[in-house]
């Protein structure tokens, strides 16, 4: 399919950028490769690739990573804001992650700038695509719409059936997941998260 390069092309392009931020908070934090390494249940030689910019990280993978640190997902993928108040992000220029087998894909719709409090997300689930994620810091919460196909979510193990236009609410400490069970049809989602205010 045309849409696989350009998406594989989207998340290497996010991976230097990544890397560098997520080297510059560890070390600010003073922690080794190896101490957080267990700390965010990631191998040493991953986070090493990772920092590098060598290898582009799988969206469960930014999770842990972000957890761990406790910062917003943006605080990850941060680049350097301009000095306009209006921030165009043209499609073609999508910064898109996935998950290892490209199921599941993120585009982040706001800008890559400093972390902020509220993001903004577009989903996508393959036909018969499933997504598991891990619990996210206290205090983050996901607002989610479906606006086209299908989608079981299961949020600590309760299971909700949704369909096109309805939409979810849940604190997102726990361990959710999405799942698409359509064979032919793609599941597309809009995403709200809300974090907690920063203590100190």
């Amino acid at each position: 399919m045309p849409q696989q390069p350009e998406k594989e092309s989207s998340t290497r392009d996010v991976a230097p950028i990544f890397g560098g931020n997520l080297r510059r908070l560890r070390i600010r934090r003073g922690l080794s490769l190896e101490r957080f390494a267990r700390e965010c249940n990631v191998s040493r030689a991953m986070l090493s690739q990772i920092e590098l910019g060598r290898s582009a990280p799988s969206i469960n993978v930014v999770w842990k990573i972000s957890t761990a640190l406790g910062v917003p997902f943006s605080a990850l993928i941060a680049e350097k804001e301009g000095s306009s108040s209006v921030a165009v992000l043209r499609a073609e220029n999508a910064k898109v992650l996935a998950n290892r087998n490209g199921g599941f894909t993120s585009r982040a719709l706001f800008p890559f700038g400093s972390p902020r409090l509220v993001e903004f997300y577009a989903l996508r689930l393959a036909p018969g695509a499933a997504e598991e994620a891990h619990p996210h810091a206290p205090g983050t919460t996901e607002y989610l719409v479906v606006s086209e196909g299908k989608l079981a979510l299961e949020v600590a193990g309760e299971r909700h059936d949704l369909g096109s236009g309805d939409a979810v609410v849940f604190e997102a400490n726990v361990p959710h997941a999405y799942r698409n069970g359509d064979p032919e049809r793609p599941t597309r989602m809009f995403l709200v998260m809300t974090y907690a205010e920063p203590v100190g």
